[in-house]
């Protein structure tokens, strides 16, 4: 059965936020295999985080999860910690309503730290729709991948620096990143870094490139033919056709696929695209369009 429960606050995040302009949140998920049907088994939370249902808009063995944070967007000194589980044999898709809005700091980092585990014989797909950093935000996020056995694993993030379409760009603030893969505790991918607005990292060919828009896909759990990742190449930079740079490099088990430009749909499109020609190599589904992405 699927059950929604609010918990305790576990002793390692504060039960009451520190401040009354900020928010403490929290929301753990745990997904399941029943005779071949993926349910959301548990699921708790404490502030404005959570998920309201489970879905099931391609297979019984696929479950969605819309993950809600009601304020609508993060502002300086919010604490958001997103935990998720799946278990052998499960397949778990997760995303998001809309952007991700993380506003000016006023003095006060915003943190987000995402935990996923994924048992062997188990997929998870993490992919939330773009994170747009307001001008002078200032952001810590961590994101940790801890993978079994032949787990799989598909995550995604479209990063846009500053509201471009109303004309404002990321001039000041700073956001740092943390993300890690491992797999039966070994270490498979880590990487970090830290953008300080209008830095002249924004303007480097090592940094953004004078770009407002940053893309990431992330693939675990095969291997995959140099002629596959050619391809991959081939079909992106014939999407992008020059306004943006696209690339993808394989280490082992891990794919990376990369976007750097000055356009979110753009971003978007590339990832999509990236995304339908990878779920069924990986996970032997055809790739459908998440309703809500189209809303």
């Amino acid at each position: 059965m699927d059950n929604l429960t609010v918990l305790a606050l576990p002793d390692s995040i504060p039960a009451e936020p520190a401040h009354h302009s900020a928010n403490q949140a929290w929301l753990s998920l745990a997904f399941g295999d029943d005779q071949g049907t993926t349910r959301l088994l548990d699921r708790a939370h404490y502030g404005p985080l959570r998920v309201q249902k489970a879905l099931y808009p391609e297979h019984p063995s696929i479950c969605h999860a819309i993950i809600v944070h009601p304020p609508g967007g993060v502002v300086g000194g919010d604490e958001l910690t997103i935990k998720a589980s799946v278990d052998e044999r499960a397949h778990a898709f997760l995303t998001t309503p809309g952007a991700a809005k993380w506003y000016q700091a006023n003095g006060r980092v915003s943190q987000q730290q995402v935990r996923l585990q994924v048992a062997d014989g188990a997929a998870l797909e993490w992919l939330p729709q773009e994170t747009i950093f307001f001008d002078r935000a200032e952001v810590a996020l961590e994101h940790q991948v801890e993978l079994q056995g032949d787990a799989r694993y598909i995550g995604g993030e479209i990063l846009c620096f500053g509201r471009t379409a109303s004309g404002e760009s990321f001039t000041g603030g700073r956001i740092s990143q943390q993300t890690s893969i491992r797999r039966d505790d070994k270490l498979l991918w880590f990487e970090q870094g830290a953008l300080d607005g209008g830095s002249a990292a924004m303007q480097s060919r090592l940094g953004l490139a004078d770009c407002s828009v940053c893309a990431t896909l992330m693939v675990a759990g095969k291997t995959f033919p140099a002629n596959f990742v050619q391809q991959l190449r081939d079909c992106a930079s014939q999407l992008s056709d020059g306004r943006a740079s696209v690339g993808a490099s394989q280490v082992k088990s891990v794919l990376v696929l990369r976007h750097l430009g000055h356009s979110s749909e753009l971003a978007r499109q590339w990832m999509m695209q990236a995304w339908q020609m990878l779920r069924p190599e990986l996970l032997g589904h055809a790739a459908h369009i998440p309703r809500i992405w189209s809303t």
